[in-house]
């Protein structure tokens, strides 16, 4: 059975990349636009993010700093990535969501299918990267 698609959402942000990175890849800046967490941007450093749902064990897995950085999300084989490219001064940021399972698998904590979950979350991530990011990196 297809596995549930990726969730990818892309942004111009009209901020230079140092400043959308630092916002991306520090536990301060994180919080800013996502969540409360203590993540610091090292491979392998283990983490929590105080999601809805209780905190979500995390760990990061890639950094290219200023342009790339991954981490696991919780226990369901979540990964998350951002892509920074700095355009004429300005940002292209893209989140990809990737690490889901079959439409129809039970997600343990919300306790929904993965497609159900998908897109709630999709939802979510497009206003957090359209608005809230947004927000935080253009002031």
């Amino acid at each position: 059975m297809d596995k549930v698609k990726d969730i990818k959402q892309s942004v111009i942000l009209n901020a230079p990349i140092e400043k959308v990175w630092k916002t991306v890849s520090s536990a301060e800046g994180l919080e800013t636009w996502f969540m409360p967490n203590d993540m610091k941007a090292i491979p392998g450093h283990e983490f929590h993010v105080q999601s809805p749902f209780g905190p979500s064990p995390c760990k990061v897995l890639e950094v290219e700093e200023p342009h790339f950085l991954s981490f696991s999300w919780d226990t369901d084989g979540w990964i998350v990535s951002f892509y920074l490219e700095e355009t004429d001064g300005k940002t292209a940021f893209t989140l990809v969501h990737s690490g889901w399972k079959e439409p129809d698998a039970i997600l343990p904590k919300p306790n929904e299918k993965s497609d159900v979950i998908r897109e709630r979350m999709n939802n979510g991530w497009q206003n957090i990267v359209s608005n809230r990011l947004r927000e935080v990196v253009e002031k």
